[in-house]
C-alpha cells in the first residue's frame, strides 16, 4: 500500500488487543539516528498506550540495518518475547548498496518469520531521500514505529 494513501499512525484503537501481559523486543539500528530514534519513540509510546509495561519493552541497538537480522535472531533464541520489532532506515545513495541492504534485510526477516515461533515485525524504512524518511518517522505521513507496535501486538495475539 502506498504510504501517501495511508497515515502510518492511523488505526482503530478498538481493534488492538490489550498488551499489558506482553513482552516485546525492539532492535533498532544506530545508522540514521534522527530517523531510527523517532521510530523507536513512536513504537515505545504506542506499546505503552496499549498497556505494555516499560519493563516489558527491551531495546537493543545494532550498528546498521543489515545487523537487524542478527539482533532479531538473537532475541528469538533468548525467548521471553511475544513479538520482536526491527527498526531501521536506509536512504538511497549513489551506489547499489541501498538495494543490497534492503533486499538482504527483507529476506533475512522473512526467513526469521518463517522459522521462528514468534513474529518479527518489519520496520525498515527504505526511502529515496531524507525528507521521505522524516515524513514516515513522525512527519506528515505518520510514524512507522506506531504501525510496527500495533502489528506486534496483533501478531502476538495471533
Amino acid at each position: 500500500m502506498a504510504t501517501a494513501l495511508h497515515n502510518l499512525s492511523d488505526y482503530d484503537y478498538g481493534k488492538v488487543p490489550d498488551a499489558s501481559n506482553m513482552c516485546f523486543g525492539i532492535v533498532v539500528a544506530e545508522w540514521n539516528p534522527e530517523i531510527t530514534g523517532a521510530l523507536l519513540e513512536g513504537a515505545v509510546r504506542t506499546l505503552e498506550k496499549h498497556g505494555a509495561l516499560p519493563e516489558n519493552i527491551h531495546v537493543k541497538t545494532v550498528p546498521g540495518s543489515f545487523e537487524l537480522i542478527y539482533g532479531a535472531h538473537q532475541m528469538t533464541l533468548n525467548g521471553g518475547y511475544d513479538a520482536i520489532i526491527i527498526l531501521g532506515s536506509v536512504i538511497r545513495g549513489e551506489t547499489p548498496h541501498f538495494d543490497y541492504i534492503c533486499q538482504g534485510v527483507t529476506y533475512g526477516i522473512a526467513r526469521l518469520n518463517a522459522k521462528s515461533e514468534i513474529p518479527v515485525i518489519y520496520g525498515l524504512l527504505t526511502t529515496n531521500d531524507l525528507q521521505q524518511a522524516k515524513d514516515r518517522s513522525g512527519g506528515k505521513l505518520g510514524n512507522k514505529g506506531d504501525e510496527c507496535a500495533i502489528d506486534a501486538i496483533k501478531m502476538a495475539k495471533f
